[in-house]
């Protein structure tokens, strides 16, 4: 049977933290090496994205790679620069997210390696690198089957579900779950009643596609970046509390939830507690979910899920 595994490179949001209270879960930005066979796709390249490439320059064959972004914030894309597989002849790597075409893909990955943020560009890449143009809602990597959708998230951001080795993965890594439920409810006097109607609507099309991408899946990884209290200071700024990723998880029958894109200011302390209150909540509702923080360096062989 062909390897096929799933490994975390970089668990964080916002900004890395190299800090000895974050070692065990891990202080790089998100990155998900997924492999399957001789297909390896990567799921976002902030700085976990690194250490990835360079692991890759010591393997015996330069495998087909792609390159999955969810987004264009800084900090899922950071570790670009520094992936050394793009230096190396040899390599054939492709890039894929969100937008209309190829060319505005390429032009937003680049524009953080120019002067004067960067002393390198993308010309100075030598692999076979090719943006893909979107063509429809799927696109296949060797034997690994991808779809994608809309996600709540400032800026125009992706979800994805990954169908791989008979197992299904749903990667999801920045999404705030019922901020237009919260916020019609909250400023609800402020609508006439056809518009509360309408505005429902939207929001029970969003939930229902954002829902139906990861119902049922062997595998999530979630934003869960808030504590209660984060949340209530941050609310709108793009990512969930813990509480809703756990009953999302719990209400779409996923069977394991992997806690993702964790707080800068979050230490491993913290993310113990979070992992606790995350059990009594599965406990109290009566759900088979697992539940776990994903840390760097943590790999799942898909056999085995």
């Amino acid at each position: 049977m062909q390897e096929a595994y799933l490994r975390f490179w970089g668990v964080r949001g916002s900004y890395a933290v190299p800090a000895a209270t974050h070692l065990r879960v891990g202080g790089n930005t998100s990155c998900v090496e997924i492999r399957s066979g001789d297909h390896i796709l990567i799921c976002d390249a902030g700085t976990g994205i690194i250490g990835l490439g360079d692991k890759l320059l010591g393997e015996a064959r330069r495998l087909p790679l792609m390159v999955l972004f969810t987004h264009y914030h800084w900090d899922h894309i950071c570790g670009l620069p520094f992936f050394q597989p793009a230096f190396q002849s040899g390599w054939d790597i492709q890039f894929f997210g969100p937008g209309p075409n190829g060319a505005e893909m390429e032009q937003r990955l680049s524009s953080q390696m120019k002067s004067p943020y960067s002393p390198v560009e993308t010309e100075s890449w030598i692999a076979d690198i090719r943006y893909l143009e979107p063509r429809g809602p799927c696109l296949e990597h060797g034997p690994i089957r991808i779809t994608y959708q809309h996600v709540h998230h400032p800026g125009l951001t992706y979800g994805y579900r990954m169908e791989v080795a008979g197992k299904s993965i749903a990667y999801v890594p920045d999404h705030e779950y019922l901020f237009q439920a919260r916020s019609l409810e909250s400023r609800a006097q402020e609508f006439s009643a056809a518009d509360r109607e309408y505005l429902a609507h939207i929001e029970r099309e969003e939930r229902t596609s954002e829902t139906a991408l990861i119902h049922g899946v062997d595998v999530l990884i979630h934003d869960a970046q808030y504590t209660p209290k984060q949340y209530a200071e941050k609310r709108g700024w793009g990512h969930s509390c813990f509480i809703d990723t756990v009953n999302l998880a719990i209400d779409t029958e996923v069977k394991a939830l992997y806690l993702y894109h964790h707080d800068p200011a979050s230490a491993d302390a913290d993310m113990d507690k979070i992992h606790a209150q995350s059990l009594k909540i599965i406990a109290a509702r009566g759900s088979a979910l697992r539940c776990y923080v994903a840390q760097e360096g943590m790999t799942l062989n898909l056999s085995d899920i």
